[in-house]
């Protein structure tokens, strides 16, 4: 028989990339993606970060302190009521569909499989890898090597972005000192590096199972009814000569197996996994699928399901609808200055006559305020400047002496100010002049 011949006789199966499991499987990887891209346009287009110089957090490019009541209670409310119900819901498919640790412990399992065969994984239950022999090269191991540290300092800019702007970061990459650097900036970027190549290098689902926090609270929102994996069982002499589902579960549990409170992140990849075995034996679907509702089979299963979840929806639907109300309304109602006035005497121990208005502009842009007195004749007071020119987002003072030739006696009087863009407050001073 011709070697031609014997290759005609081994049979080609196509697997169907439309089936149920693939589609799966695509899905997954393009959320992963887009949650990557997500993290990174939110500080890039201004949506959150953390000016560590002002000590602010930073919303579409505004200044958010305490003050600002309305936008961080909102926020909150907004942000935990709809996760509570996204938890009890889906469970932990965060972890599996979107969280970024999972994203690059599976990028990095992916690394590890070419360069240094299958089995060369980082074990959760501490068992030696297993290097295969024909790729166990120095090659390898310095191939691999430097493609993890590669990817963990260009991932190590991304938690940057979310404390420095981009003109900043620009000059640390092209190593020129800016306004608002320190040089600590190398230390923390440094660090960065470090924590993601240890990660992707050593830890990996290691810190998913036994040492993510952020999973243990997922975990206080579950229920019987969240989502979860079942197991048919019409065919299980099948399933117990196959384990493929498990050896391909990177958290390494059993998903035939599942329970409320175990380490299933919600994946998918042993339904895929399951369908392609299946599949390729010509033998029907995944024996695994999704599911709600109690793990017994049951006809009432889904109703019931809904039903425990819509009454948890019930009450968390006001508290988002609160939430989106006080966001919506500390937002509209922004306050873009702040600014107050006081006796540097009572602050600093210093002229008694001197005060000092205190200008805080909350915007990432330039700004002028300028600022004015009413109440006192103007030769009973002198401004050093009665302007305050802003470059951006920043704090700014503006002096006056009053004049120690009044009357003993009470004087109150206003101060003002106003910006060139039509915002205006005022600001009441009491005074008291004393016998010389």
């Amino acid at each position: 028989m011709s070697q031609s011949s014997s290759l005609s006789d081994i049979p080609i199966i196509a697997v169907n990339s439309n089936s149920p499991g693939q589609k799966i499987h695509r899905r997954r990887r393009l959320l992963q993606a887009i949650t990557v891209l997500v993290a990174i346009l939110i500080p890039v287009l201004g949506f959150f970060r953390i000016d560590i110089l002002a000590g602010a957090f930073v919303v579409l490019d505004r200044q958010i302190d305490f003050g600002d009541f309305f936008i961080i209670m909102g926020f909150w409310l907004m942000v935990s009521s709809a996760l509570i119900i996204t938890y009890s819901a889906l469970g932990t498919a965060f972890c599996g569909w979107s969280c970024p640790q999972n994203t690059m412990s599976e990028w990095a399992n992916y690394w590890h499989r070419r360069l240094l065969g299958k089995n060369s994984e980082v074990m959760l239950d501490g068992a030696p890898m297993k290097v295969s022999s024909g790729k166990n090269k120095i090659v390898n191991w310095l191939g691999l090597g430097a493609i993890l540290l590669g990817f963990s300092m260009v991932a190590g800019f991304i938690p940057m972005l979310y404390f420095y702007p981009l003109d900043t970061l620009f000059d640390f990459v092209t190593f020129q000192s800016a306004d608002g650097m320190n040089g600590s900036e190398y230390y923390i970027y440094g660090i960065c590096v470090l924590i993601i190549f240890v990660d992707v290098a050593y830890l990996r689902h290691f810190f998913c199972r036994f040492m993510c926090v952020y999973k243990v609270w997922q975990h206080s929102f579950k229920t019987k009814e969240t989502l979860h994996i079942v197991h048919d069982t019409s065919a299980a002499d099948e399933c117990a000569r196959c384990n493929f589902c498990q050896t391909s579960c990177f958290v390494e549990i059993d998903p035939r197996k599942t329970q409320t409170y175990d380490a299933c992140i919600n994946c998918g990849e042993c339904i895929t996994a399951c369908e392609s075995i299946r599949g390729s034996r010509k033998m029907g679907a995944s024996l695994l699928s999704f599911a709600m509702g109690e793990r017994q089979v049951k006809k009432e299963q889904p109703r019931n399901a809904m039903m425990a979840l819509r009454s948890r929806f019930f009450w968390i639907l006001p508290l988002v609808t609160l939430g989106v109300g006080m966001f919506s309304w500390g937002m509209v109602n922004y306050e873009p200055y702040r600014f107050s006035v006081y006796d540097t005497q009572t602050a600093q121990g210093r002229n008694e006559n001197e005060f000092r208005v205190s200008l805080s502009h909350k915007l990432y842009q330039p700004a002028e305020v300028s600022v004015s007195i009413e109440g006192l004749d103007e030769d009973a007071y002198r401004f050093q400047s009665t302007i305050a020119s802003f470059d951006t987002a920043e704090r700014k003072y503006v002096k006056f002496n009053i004049s120690h030739d009044l009357e003993p006696g009470l004087y109150p009087f206003l101060v003002k100010v106003e910006s060139t863009d039509g915002w205006r407050r005022s600001f009441r001073v009491h005074h008291v002049a004393v016998e010389k």
